[in-house]
């Protein structure tokens, strides 16, 4: 029997991920991130909607939004997000819409049949300021831990060049995190100071793997 979609609370924020069937890989290109990250955008904007009521004067309204984004970061057989339930329902409407339509353009530029994430996201419940900056710290050292990046700042995929330049990302909302440190430099010192604890906890892991 599949597994279902959590409950989870309206206003309270989430650590949310999933990775590829089988543990495959679901970003092969550039492209493909890229696409990802659009479709976050997409479904991220309230959606406009025909009012079944003709007679009113204004016959659109605006759904409300579904969640905000905290955090994200993409890797090559799974991602993470930090997000906020905006509405209720509203994480499990989101995903399902992000994944389904990710699933859709892969497995027609892929040329394959059949589901492309393993079963229904994962999503944990982020209950303190410190467990919140402590997760994005977790998120946002995922490409250094992995060798993806010799410097995070550097790896396109992920939320953390919001965090600490001065780009404009539509995507992701970092004042709920940002709002603990005195300055973006003081929030990048804070990643940085768990650097070689979190690449020793990755090796140590492969130790006990093998």
């Amino acid at each position: 029997m599949p597994r279902r979609a959590p409950e989870l609370v309206t206003n309270e924020i989430y650590h949310v991920y999933n990775r590829g069937v089988e543990k495959r890989d679901v970003f092969l290109t550039d492209r493909d991130y890229k696409h990802f990250l659009e479709t976050l955008e997409h479904y991220l904007a309230p959606v406009i909607k025909l009012s079944r009521k003709p007679k009113l004067k204004d016959n659109q309204r605006s759904e409300t939004p579904l969640v905000d984004i905290l955090c994200y970061c993409l890797m090559p057989n799974h991602f993470h997000l930090i997000l906020r339930q905006k509405s209720d329902n509203g994480i499990s409407v989101f995903m399902n819409r992000v994944a389904n339509s990710f699933t859709k353009y892969f497995n027609i530029k892929n040329d394959r049949v059949g589901p492309l994430f393993q079963g229904v996201f994962k999503a944990v419940r982020i209950e303190t300021d410190e467990q919140l900056l402590h997760v994005s710290r977790y998120i946002h050292l995922n490409p250094l831990v992995a060798n993806l990046a010799a410097n995070i700042r550097d790896y396109q995929w992920s939320s953390y060049s919001a965090y600490v330049g001065d780009e404009q990302n539509n995507l992701v909302s970092t004042q709920e995190v940002l709002a603990h440190f005195p300055s973006k430099e003081k929030y990048g010192q804070f990643v940085a100071d768990q650097t070689d604890y979190a690449r020793t906890l990755e090796q140590l892991k492969y130790q006990r793997l093998e």
